[in-house]
């Protein structure tokens, strides 16, 4: 999981609980990070028609979407999120060994099964779900 996702989901929740603009130096205090991270972030999920913006010294972020419409997989896909990926590969295609040869191919297809089904939980999980394992309600 990437770092963007996590601050992506974070963002999101605090906006909405906070129910207001907020500047990306105070949502960089809440996630614990530096605020040109969150403006980075914030830019992808404005993109995305997550959250709208105000220019100026007294401009922000703010929540365009009810909590129970955003699911995490539309964050992921917001921030271009993998979960499991496949950093290096062992053996080579070149080599006449079957298991040197194949493994990297093996592993990638087995990488993406797997990111596939992280996806697909990430689908059933809404914003408003975060919401309620928080505040637990």
């Amino acid at each position: 999981m990437t770092s963007e996702f996590t601050i992506a989901v974070h963002a999101l929740v605090y906006l909405n609980h906070k129910a207001q603009l907020l500047s990306s130096e105070a949502l960089a205090k809440n996630i614990c990070t530096n605020p040109a991270r969150v403006r980075k972030i914030m830019t992808k999920l404005k993109k995305a028609g997550f959250v709208s913006t105000k220019e100026g010294a007294e401009g922000g972020y703010r929540m365009l979407k009810a909590p129970q419409e955003l699911n995490l997989l539309a964050v992921a896909d917001a921030v271009e999120a993998k979960f499991v990926t496949a950093s290096w590969h062992s053996g080579d295609t070149d080599m006449d060994c079957l298991v040197a040869s194949g493994m990297a191919g093996i592993m990638d297809r087995l990488c993406a099964d797997l990111d596939g089904i992280c996806r697909e939980r990430l689908e059933q999980i809404h914003l408003s779900d975060i919401d309620k394992m928080i505040f637990k309600t």
